[in-house]
């Protein structure tokens, strides 16, 4: 069958003749693959950055956003079932009895860094025909969400650092879950980037009660300003508002979540932070030349202002079970908006121009099977 797959060895990415996967345990679920999304991290393997082949594989099956079809389930698979439209999840245990991340299901938090990642580092990802898994690394999607399911493994990012806000912002009373004002009401938040983890971000934010504003470079006329506006969301422009003029049009900056991997804005960003604001690093930067910080700011602001500073990586099974509810909510209450997040059906034939040549569009994707 086909395979888009990269060889560190040769440099080469190209479509290969994969093997057929084969079910070898009663918890596994045969899956045709639909759709799969490309991605920074993608782009970054293309170009042969990182991306581990599997032990004994001289190449490398590429892609870990994906949405498939379940074909054959195993007998003792449960929550599953043949028809059903699944998203699987990327990241493996380790394996090692002494993580007690891995030991407890949540190797998203792995201790070890002898994790496993589908189509990342040392297995083969979704970017072919079919693929047999676990079936308890299978989210179930509604049948109505063929078009736009691809959205729901970047869609985690947010979603599991929307659950880690929420643990710590627990400390503070008027944040409360259940409290008559809801979690996010009266609360500012700002995205670095309207690339499509920051946009789906905005509209996790969005739908929280945050009001949301999106900083990225484009114009204030540009189609992903007209986008945001048009969920609820504000643009600012940073080619026009530097962080101190987004900082008087925001007000008290409660929340950011950076979706940019750029270092230099990020940290810019960081210096106006609000009181008892929280800043969410997504973003992996590339290796570029240093730049200067005023740690002495940075530090003080964290301490007096009761700020808070994470990072965030890979999903674990609550966030893809909150990105499953949430797209399905966002589609119902923005189906033009969350489509026009996908700008791009390709052949796998076409994957490596995609992979290697200029951004196309907000998410484009690769497709093993009929249009939606």
């Amino acid at each position: 069958m086909r395979a888009v797959a990269v060889n560190p060895s040769r440099k080469s990415i190209e479509v290969v003749d994969h093997p057929e996967p084969e079910r070898t345990a009663d918890t596994e679920a045969l899956v045709q693959i639909l759709d799969v999304g490309v991605c920074g991290t993608d782009r970054e393997i293309a170009h042969f950055q990182y991306g581990t082949p599997p032990a004994g594989s001289d190449y490398l099956v590429l892609g870990h956003e994906s949405l498939g079809r379940v074909v054959e389930v195993g007998s003792a698979v449960k929550g599953v079932a043949r028809g059903d439209l699944v998203v699987t999840m990327v990241r493996r245990p380790c394996g090692r009895a002494d993580c007690r991340a891995c030991v407890a299901g949540r190797q998203d938090f792995c201790f070890t860094g002898e994790f496993k990642e589908r189509g990342i580092n040392g297995l083969h990802g979704f970017m072919t025909e079919r693929i047999v898994d676990d079936a308890r690394f299978m989210h179930v999607l509604p049948a109505n969400m063929r078009n736009v399911g691809v959205l729901v493994e970047p869609l985690t990012i947010a979603e599991k650092a929307l659950i880690q806000v929420w643990d710590v912002q627990e400390r503070l009373p008027w944040t409360l879950p259940g409290s008559e004002d809801g979690h996010a009401s009266g609360q500012n938040a700002v995205v670095l980037g309207a690339g499509p983890v920051g946009l789906l971000g905005a509209l996790a934010l969005i739908s929280r009660g945050f009001k949301t504003f999106v900083y990225s470079l484009e114009e204030p006329d540009s189609a992903k300003a007209r986008w945001v506006e048009s969920v609820g969301g504000a643009f600012v422009s940073a080619k026009h508002n530097d962080p101190q003029a987004l900082a008087k049009q925001v007000g008290n900056i409660d929340l950011v979540y950076e979706a940019t991997g750029a270092v230099k804005v990020s940290f810019d960003i960081l210096g106006v932070l609000g009181i008892n604001g929280v800043y969410i690093f997504t973003g992996v930067p590339g290796r570029k030349a240093p730049i200067e910080l005023e740690a002495d700011d940075i530090m003080r602001d964290m301490v007096l202002s009761n700020q808070l500073v994470f990072g965030t990586v890979n999903a674990g099974p609550d966030a893809f079970a909150a990105a499953v509810a949430d797209l399905t909510a966002f589609n119902e209450r923005w189906p033009e908006q969350v489509a026009a997040l996908i700008t791009g059906r390709h052949d796998p034939d076409k994957a490596a121009e995609l992979l290697t040549g200029p951004r196309r569009g907000i998410k484009p994707v690769v497709s093993f099977a009929e249009q939606p």
